[in-house]
């Protein structure tokens, strides 16, 4: 296979120093690029007479005007290092550009730039290396019978209960209304949560009358035989449009904080220890409303409570066009990265245990893989987990092509530990990504869903115990040995049978995690 395409600009010049504005920048580079193929770019930036200021890579040419492809944020007097990419739609040459974000003075430095080329079977080829190492581990078996009984025909057969990631789908109240809807959910998703129905609106449409009976929750985290994990959406939402009406009519800053806080209390102590994660404050970098009308640090304080209701689950922020729009502002990797830290050095708020949502409304055009992957990186970056939480995109004729292409990239990401398709049958009212008909027969996006989750998921396997003449006269055993084999993380049933001793099987758990390194080595001392 053509291995990767480098090239290494940076030879060019030790330092380019750059006077850029908002609008304009210099030009570093001139590319040419080609329609389809993958440029992943890499450089390094500091400011010269700022503290601090995101700095961007853009690109510009005859057909390609202004594509941004991710962004850092640089400061005075060190280097910070720059990822992104871009995927163009043009075969063309292209300007590359360096700019900072609304400053006309920010004076930048750059060195280092590096582009590397691929094809979207070098691209996919590396992301199957990556998941090999961070998704997988290789797992040895050792057995032993303490009265000497021959581990030779012994077999070990490996099941897999639950993975460790989860590709979920978000469901809604029509649930309740369709057995057909029901089941075709079950046989496949283990993972989800509700578009409107844990909503404040919802819940409390008459200040003081609570109403969850709407709320499919019970139903499914108690079916023991189908249980669907659930990540609770959400306790408040920053937008003053999507209050209960009554909310917005509250004037009084001391009345919204009782009645927020009561919420908060209803809400996640109903489902205290039963969910998976929170969405807290809905949106709180787009919009302002409880910053507005409770100070600055509304949502730190919020978090705070929070943290004391459930303490042992991850309490996300939740926010669109973090990881899809390589050009946004409010909702920049950056700025959401920057609002969990504010969040957790508010004072008591050190031990919070932190999520990052990205939404991850795609438009329906080839995304920019690159820069999602830069986006991950930030997001990342502080360690918390990171979740697509409501991944869909318009119909359009590669539809289902480039929802691979993102559910592959996110996959192997080591920070994305789950997606959360905002998706359902035609019937669910998904009308954007549709999973299957009226009648529940798949779409080709339901065909690619359905490929995935059998994919992500372990197969079943029957392994032999290698016989081995190593006999342990001191431990008065007898050992054997499984070969190494490949396993997905995730919660495993192992039975042990021999068929020279009759009736004999055994069952018992297992755990494969990230924490099992590359290889975990799993001693079984059976008494038969």
């Amino acid at each position: 296979m053509e291995l990767p395409q480098t090239i290494n600009t940076g030879e060019r010049f030790q330092e380019l120093k750059i006077k850029g504005n908002g609008e304009n920048g210099k030009v570093v580079e001139r590319v040419n690029l080609q329609k389809g193929d993958i440029y992943s770019i890499s450089a390094w930036v500091k400011l010269r007479n700022e503290k601090e200021r995101a700095v961007r890579i853009t690109l510009r040419g005859k057909n390609v005007r202004y594509v941004d492809g991710g962004q850092v944020m640089a400061k005075n007097g060190c280097w910070s290092l720059l990822k992104g990419g871009f995927i163009v739609n043009a075969s063309a040459p292209v300007d590359i550009f360096f700019k900072s974000d609304g400053s006309a003075a920010a004076e930048i430095s750059v060195q280092n730039v590096r582009f590397q080329r691929f094809n979207k079977t070098q691209w996919r080829l590396q992301q199957d290396q990556v998941i090999e190492k961070i998704r997988k581990s290789k797992v040895r078996f050792q057995l032993s019978f303490q009265n000497k009984s021959p581990v030779e025909g012994s077999f070990i057969s490996i099941k897999q209960i639950r993975p460790s990631f989860l590709l979920g789908c978000a469901m809604n109240y029509r649930i309740l209304e369709s057995d057909s809807y029901r089941e075709w959910f079950v046989s496949r998703f283990r993972l989800t949560s509700f578009t409107n129905e844990m909503k404040w609106y919802t819940t409390e449409e008459v200040r003081g009358q609570e109403n969850y009976t709407v709320t499919p929750v019970t139903s499914y985290m108690e079916d023991s035989e189908n249980k669907v994990l659930v990540k609770g959406h959400t306790v408040l939402w920053d937008d003053k449009k999507w209050q209960p009406i009554w909310v917005k009519s509250i004037t009084d800053p001391d009345d919204l904080k009782n009645v927020t806080f009561n919420r908060m209390n209803s809400v996640m102590k109903r489902y205290k220890g039963r969910l998976i994660g929170w969405d807290v404050i809905n949106e709180n970098l787009h919009y302002s409303y409880y910053e507005d009308m409770l100070g600055k640090n509304a949502s730190a304080m919020i978090y705070s409570l929070a943290s004391k209701i459930d303490p042992d689950i991850p309490l996300f922020i939740n926010e669109y066009n973090t990881v899809e729009y390589a050009k946004e502002g409010v909702g920049s990797p950056i700025n959401v990265k920057n609002k969990m830290e504010e969040i957790v050095s508010y004072p008591g708020n050190m031990n919070i245990k932190g999520g990052i949502g990205a939404q991850a409304h795609f438009v329906p055009a080839q995304p920019n893989l690159p820069c999602m992957r830069s986006a991950l990186d930030t997001l990342g970056s502080l360690g918390f987990p990171v979740w697509l939480t409501e991944v869909d995109m318009p119909k359009c004729p590669d539809q289902v092509k480039y929802m691979e292409e993102v559910l592959r990239e996110a996959y192997s990401h080591p920070a994305v530990q789950g997606i959360i398709l905002y998706a359902g049958p035609e019937m669910s009212g998904f009308n954007k990504l549709t999973l299957a008909d009226n009648d529940f027969n798949n779409t080709k996006a339901g065909d690619l869903i359905d490929k995935l989750l059998q994919e992500w998921q372990q197969e079943p396997a029957e392994i032999p115990v290698e016989y081995h003449e190593h006999n342990d006269e001191e431990q008065s055993r007898i050992i054997g040995f499984s070969p190494e084999v490949s396993l997905l993380h995730g919660h495993y049933t192992v039975t042990v049978t021999n068929p020279s001793m009759k009736n004999f099987s055994t069952t018992f758990s297992l755990e494969v995690t990230t924490e099992s390194g590359q290889l975990l080595v799993v001693q079984l001392e059976l008494d038969v």
